[in-house]
């Protein structure tokens, strides 16, 4: 095409990024500039996409660079793709200021940047700026919640969904799947069950994504009734589906159900993914399906290698050690085909203090020390062996060892919903209002349990 105009180029170069050609592309735009053809704001709209793809900053600011030369920076259609671009490529200070160059931004612009935001962490002020957006869609409430949902901000999260509603904002079928993500995180299954309601309520017919995540969420919350009702419903399962319900059996300790219901999913003709085996190996560990699982994997392997990931060699590692199977454990990960992290030796170390195996502990303790001096969760495992075969003198010693080299434990919590409340608790939590009345029940649950056992030990 010799005489080329900004029409069909833009055309042209629109067409090699559908096709996935970025490179192609950004080579193209490059040409017609050397022939002369003036690009518009439809072109850079174009080319930007391309830039997201190849996630390449320099083409980005090359391109934020024609644009100024041109005069287009205050445009709002081209300002917004330069938001996205540098949102998107963790340039905040770059994004912020092609918003301020951009007259009257738009919701798309102002969504930009708080997408920009929320993926490097800086909610408070992803907040402030949806506060003062002039104009707030469905899509921005989207990416206020879904980002809230990712950086573990549960309650936030679903606040921002019920101010949705009582703004009159429709919830889509993008909005369903994120907060039902924090209201699993959450374990709140009342809330969840109002949020499934409310699904019912604004989309009438529940989409395979929203279905997906209810089957997710009941599973997690421990409702597996209630998951596999839903899975029933979906009408289109695709393999999202089928992993929402075998790991829902897996996470609820109901491995014979989970295999079950992969020979279901196999008969479909769909073929498993990496969260499937992942979910088939957690499935498999935790009702001591040792074989069943090493079978799985082997079969994985052989078939479809590409799906294996690290953590699949990890759970392998974990099922052989929970099985007391410590040789098959330190046989695979010396025929492992990279070397293994941490992760991999506390798996062992775990399995260790499940049947009290304190020599292997030791050993495996000293190589997770020299991998990283200051990994805290060892020290606490190794505690946990040496606890669990009565050496009472090695306890104090590496409860010592911890305090001397300063290192922090992360206290651990769990939480329980009332009423439609949740109430979170750490270990010897004395902050919550009920404490005293919670601390007298336990007395009262533990006096109890020794009244109980002593009668038993009478009558024996």
């Amino acid at each position: 095409m010799p005489h080329r105009d900004v029409v069909s180029a833009t055309a042209a170069i629109g067409s090699l990024t559908r096709c996935g050609r970025h490179l192609d592309a950004v080579a193209l735009f490059s040409h017609i500039l050397g022939d002369g053809v003036v690009p518009n704001e439809f072109t850079f709209g174009t080319i930007l996409q391309s830039a997201n793809a190849l996630r390449d900053l320099r083409v980005g600011a090359q391109l934020h660079a024609c644009v100024a030369k041109l005069g287009l920076c205050s445009n709002v259609f081209v300002g917004s793709a330069l938001v996205d671009h540098y949102a998107k490529m963790g340039a905040v200070r770059e994004a912020l200021g092609a918003l301020e160059d951009t007259r009257e931004p738009n919701v798309v612009s102002y969504t930009a940047l708080i997408a920009g935001f929320l993926k490097n962490g800086m909610f408070r002020d992803a907040s402030l700026l949806f506060r003062c957006m002039p104009e707030r869609n469905v899509i921005s409430w989207n990416a206020m919640i879904g980002g809230s949902s990712k950086a573990g901000l549960n309650e936030e999260a679903v606040n921002l969904f019920l101010e949705m509603c009582r703004e009159g904002i429709r919830p889509n079928e993008s909005t369903f799947p994120c907060v039902l993500t924090s209201v699993a995180n959450a374990g709140t299954l009342d809330v969840g069950r109002s949020i499934h309601a409310s699904a019912i309520k604004f989309l009438g017919k529940l989409d395979v994504f929203v279905g997906n995540s209810l089957v997710s969420f009941y599973a997690r919350c421990g409702s597996l009734d209630e998951s596999v009702l839903v899975f029933k419903k979906i009408k289109k399962k695709n393999v999202v589906s089928w992993n929402a319900l075998i790991c829902g059996y897996a996470q609820n300790g109901r491995g014979e159900e989970a295999l079950d219901a992969f020979r279901r999913m196999k008969a479909t003709g769909l073929k498993p993914d990496s969260v499937t085996l992942l979910g088939l190996l957690f499935g498999c560990n935790h009702a001591g399906l040792v074989d069943e699982g090493y079978s799985l994997f082997k079969t994985a392997e052989m078939e479809q290698p590409g799906i294996l990931k690290p953590e699949h060699y990890a759970c392998v590692v974990d099922l052989f050690s929970r099985a007391k199977r410590f040789d098959d454990a330190k046989r695979f990960l010396e025929d492992l085909p990279f070397e293994p992290g941490i992760g991999f030796w506390k798996s062992l170390i775990g399995g260790c203090q499940v049947h009290w195996n304190r020599e292997l502990a030791e050993s495996v303790a000293k190589r997770i020390h020299s991998l990283d001096p200051k990994d805290t969760s060892s020290y606490i495992l190794l505690s946990n062996v040496y606890s669990a075969a009565g050496s009472w003198q090695d306890v104090s010693m590496v409860r010592r060892e911890i305090k001397e080299k300063g290192l922090k434990r992360i206290t651990g919590c769990s939480w329980i919903e009332v009423q439609n409340k949740v109430h979170v608790f750490f270990n010897g939590d004395c902050r919550h209002p009920q404490s005293d009345d919670i601390y007298r029940m336990l007395a009262c649950c533990l006096d109890s349990e020794e009244d109980e056992h002593y009668s038993y030990s009478y009558i024996v």
